[in-house]
C-alpha cells in the first residue's frame, strides 16, 4: 500500500471467508519515524497505575494473549509496558472447558470462572483480572480494535482511545462458522460456542430443551454431544462425512466412538447434510431439514462445523497471508517489522515436517506465545519447533460410566496399525517408510501418554509385523520404547 494512503474497510457477513469481528477498520499505511509507545486516552483498566509507555500491546482475550501475558511476566518485562486489547469482559481463560466442563448440569458441579483462567490448563497460577494489575498489566476489557496504522504503529480502539506501540502481538483466534441465515443460521435455539458468553447461553437453554441437534462430527460436535448427554436429553448429531473426526480417525477407531456415543444414548446420522434448519412461528428453530428428505425435531441446535481465524484486517493492512492466515517467520514476526502474530492466527514453519501450517489448538496458543515472547525479549533467534498435539476428554460428568481421553502427537500418514479391544485402551501407530509418524492412544496411564511425543518427535524405525502381531497395547507400546532405545545405541 503506498505511503499516505489510507482506506476504510467494512468487514462483514457471517459466512465470508475472512469474516472479523474486530467491525469496521481504517487501514493506513503513512510514511514517518515510528514514535515512542504511549496512550493518548485511557480507559478505567486493571493495570496498577496508568501505562503512558506501553511497549508491547496484544491485540485478542485469548488462551494466547493470557499465555503471552504470563511469558511477559515470567521474563521480567510485564509491568508498565504490556497493554491487552480485549472483546470480552473477562479475563483470559482455558477455552477447551467451554465444550467439556462447563456445559455439565448444574447439579454436576459445572466449571465456571475463575476457576478456569489461563494459565490453570498449563500448570501456572490462575491469572484472574486481580492479577493482571498486580503484575501491572493493562487490559483494556470490552474493547474492539477499529482502526490500524501500521506505519506509525498505531491503533484506535472502540473507545475511541489511540495506542501507539512499538511491538504488537496478534492474538486474535478464530471465530466460529456460522450457517447463513437464509437457511435459518442465526434462528431463535440455535447455538455457537467461541466465548463463555455463549457458552453461558447455551446452558440457560439446555435447561428447558427437549430435543438437541449437533451438527458436526468434529471436536466442537463430539465434546459439545457428550457433555449434553449428562442433561439426559434426546441428542443427535449429524454430519456429512463417513465417520467422526475424519480429519484424523481411522475408520475403525471412529467405530470405535461411534459405539461409545451410542451408548451413551446419542444418536449419530452420517453421510447427511442440512439443508435448512425449520422456523416456529415466534421465529425459533423448531427442526433440522436434511439432504436424505427427513427432519429432525428440535428445540435447540449447537453448530459446530469449524472456525475462522480472524485475521481479514491485518491482511487488508498489508501483512502477507498463507493457508488462510497471517504468514509468520519461525520467531512469529509477520511480514511487516515490529508485528508478530501467535495462535491460531498463524501459519507458521511446521519445523518437523518442513511445511507452513495453521493449528487451532490451546497446546500451540500456549507455547506460540511464549516462544514470541521470549524472542521479543531475550532476542531469542531458535526457530519453533512444534510437535503436532491433539488431545480431547469427553463423557467426564460426575455418574458417567466410563471416562474416556484420548491423545494424538505427529502426522496421521502411512500405513495404521491399531491395537486393543477398546476396553478401555487403544492404540494406533501411522507408520511410514518403516518409521513411526503418528501414535494415538486412548485411556492411557501417565507413562504410557508420555512415550508418545517421544516416539512422533524422534520418529524411530520400528518392526511393523512385530507391532501388527502385538496382542495388547501394552505389548505394543513396549515395541516402541525398545525402538526407541535401539535408535538411541545406534546414535552413539
Amino acid at each position: 500500500m503506498m505511503a499516505g494512503l489510507s482506506r476504510s474497510v467494512f468487514i462483514g457477513g457471517v459466512v465470508a471467508p475472512r469474516t472479523s469481528v474486530l467491525g469496521l477498520f481504517h487501514v493506513s499505511k503513512v510514511a514517518g519515524p515510528v514514535p515512542k509507545c504511549y496512550r493518548v486516552r485511557t480507559l478505567v483498566t486493571t493495570a496498577a497505575q496508568k501505562n503512558t509507555n506501553t511497549e508491547y500491546v496484544i491485540i485478542g482475550g485469548g488462551n494466547a494473549a493470557g499465555y503471552a501475558a504470563k511469558a511477559f511476566v515470567d521474563n521480567g518485562a510485564a509491568e508498565g509496558k504490556v497493554c491487552i486489547v480485549a472483546k470480552e469482559n473477562v479475563a483470559p481463560y482455558e477455552r477447551p472447558a467451554l465444550t467439556k466442563a462447563y456445559l455439565f448440569p448444574v447439579d454436576k458441579s459445572p466449571a465456571r470462572l475463575p476457576g478456569f483462567h489461563t494459565s490453570v490448563g498449563g500448570g501456572g497460577e490462575r491469572q484472574t483480572p486481580d492479577w493482571y494489575k498486580e503484575k501491572g498489566i493493562e487490559v483494556l476489557y470490552g474493547t474492539e480494535v477499529t482502526g490500524l496504522d501500521i506505519d506509525k504503529r498505531s491503533l484506535t480502539t472502540s473507545s475511541g482511545d489511540t495506542i501507539s506501540y512499538n511491538k504488537l502481538i496478534i492474538a486474535t483466534g478464530c471465530t466460529a462458522s456460522r450457517l447463513p441465515e437464509k437457511i435459518g443460521g442465526s434462528l431463535h435455539g440455535v447455538h455457537y460456542i467461541r466465548d463463555v458468553e455463549d457458552a453461558d447461553q447455551l446452558v440457560t437453554a439446555l435447561q428447558s430443551a427437549k430435543k438437541v441437534v449437533v451438527i458436526g462430527g468434529g471436536y466442537i460436535g463430539l465434546e459439545v454431544s457428550a457433555a449434553v448427554s449428562a442433561w439426559k436429553l434426546d441428542v443427535t448429531v449429524v454430519f456429512p462425512e463417513q465417520h467422526v473426526m475424519p480429519r484424523l480417525f481411522t475408520p475403525t477407531i471412529a467405530a470405535h466412538y461411534e459405539e461409545l456415543y451410542k451408548k451413551n444414548n446419542v444418536k449419530i446420522l452420517k453421510e447427511v447434510s442440512v439443508v435448512k434448519l425449520k422456523s416456529g412461528a415466534n421465529g425459533e428453530v423448531v427442526g433440522v431439514e436434511l439432504t436424505d428428505s427427513t427432519t429432525l425435531d428440535a428445540d435447540l441446535v449447537v453448530v459446530g462445523v469449524g472456525a475462522r481465524p480472524v485475521v481479514a484486517p491485518f491482511l487488508d493492512a498489508g501483512l502477507k497471508s498463507e493457508a488462510g492466515a497471517i504468514e509468520v517467520d519461525g520467531i512469529f514476526n509477520t511480514s511487516s517489522p515490529g508485528v508478530y502474530a501467535i495462535g491460531d492466527v498463524a501459519a507458521f514453519p511446521l519445523k518437523i515436517y518442513d511445511r507452513r501450517t495453521r493449528v487451532e489448538h490451546v497446546d500451540h496458543a500456549r507455547k506460540s506465545a511464549t516462544h514470541c515472547v521470549e524472542s521479543l525479549v531475550k532476542g531469542k533467534t531458535e526457530a519453533y519447533d512444534y510437535l503436532p498435539f491433539f488431545y480431547s476428554r469427553v463423557f467426564e460428568a460426575p455418574g458417567s460410566e466410563r471416562k474416556v481421553w484420548w491423545q494424538f502427537y505427529g502426522d496421521n500418514v502411512g500405513e495404521s496399525v491399531e491395537v486393543g479391544n477398546f476396553d478401555p485402551k487403544y492404540a494406533a501407530f501411522w507408520i511410514e517408510s518403516g518409521r513411526v509418524k503418528g501414535v494415538f492412544l486412548e485411556s492411557g496411564f501417565a507413562e504410557e501418554f508420555a512415550l508418545l511425543p517421544k516416539l512422533a518427535r524422534q520418529q524411530p524405525a520400528i518392526d511393523i509385523s512385530a507391532l501388527k502381531s502385538a496382542d495388547s497395547v501394552e505389548t505394543a507400546l513396549q515395541i516402541a520404547q525398545e525402538a526407541l532405545e535401539k535408535q538411541k545405541v545406534a546414535a552413539v
